[in-house]
């Protein structure tokens, strides 16, 4: 196993995670839109979760805070309302953030393949870990939206190219490391938690997959599991 400094990439990861802050791989954020004076379904929530007064009711303020999230995540219409998928963007991260550093607590990865890069699904996080010891992360990841679902299961590292360029989509895909077919680790320019998600591969952001691509090698396992919310 190799020695890492531990303590400093699991802070690194789960700082990522705490900022409150995908759409194809290569989109722009959301260009501002007008603020609604609508009251949304998930009004006292969204004000809870962007520390505004829980009040469960619309005010410029709020629009202007929600829209600004909304905008940051690629969320259309980004007009600050407090709808189902602000709030599904949200409430991910919230859970999150409450992962902590044992992301691998059920035990659904193996612990017995040495070093292995972990994928959650369900949570949308991912880490790597030298058989029970947490290696790197969690940190937030953007999987395959619904009809190009990131594929489950146990893979492996076959191809890695830094300065890749989609041959499908033309755009970079930085760090690229492939696992399953044209799927694969990679740097997005985007918000990781900008939905709905990727073409199949495992969006990053920048840190994350420059940190993957310093210590996974071509033949390291990949494990795959759960499922993306709304695929």
């Amino acid at each position: 196993m190799r020695n890492i400094r531990r303590r400093g990439f699991v802070a690194a990861g789960i700082t990522a995670l705490v900022a409150p802050l995908t759409v194809a791989v290569g989109s722009t954020p959301a260009q501002a839109a007008s603020c609604t004076t609508q009251t949304g379904a998930y009004q006292k929530q969204v004000e809870k979760f962007l520390g505004r007064p829980v009040d469960g009711r619309q005010s410029v303020a709020d629009c202007k805070a929600i829209q600004a999230f909304q905008t940051k995540h690629s969320i259309s219409p980004n007009v600050g309302l407090a709808g189902p998928i602000t709030w599904g963007v949200m409430d991910l991260m919230n859970r999150q953030k409450a992962v902590g550093s044992n992301p691998n607590r059920a035990g659904k990865c193996p612990t017995n393949k040495g070093r292995i890069a972990c994928v959650d699904l369900t949570l949308q996080l991912s880490w790597i870990q030298d058989g029970r010891e947490l290696a790197y992360g969690p940190v937030p990841v953007r999987t395959g939206r619904n009809g190009y679902e990131t594929r489950t299961g146990l893979k492996k590292v076959y191809w890695r190219n830094i300065d890749h360029v989609s041959s499908i989509y033309h755009v970079p895909m930085p760090y690229s490391q492939f696992f399953d077919g044209g799927q694969a680790f990679h740097s997005v320019g985007i918000s990781v938690w900008a939905p709905p998600g990727s073409h199949g591969c495992v969006n990053m952001t920048k840190t994350a997959a420059s940190k993957y691509w310093s210590m996974l090698r071509k033949g390291d396992d990949v494990f795959v599991y759960g499922r993306k919310p709304g695929t």
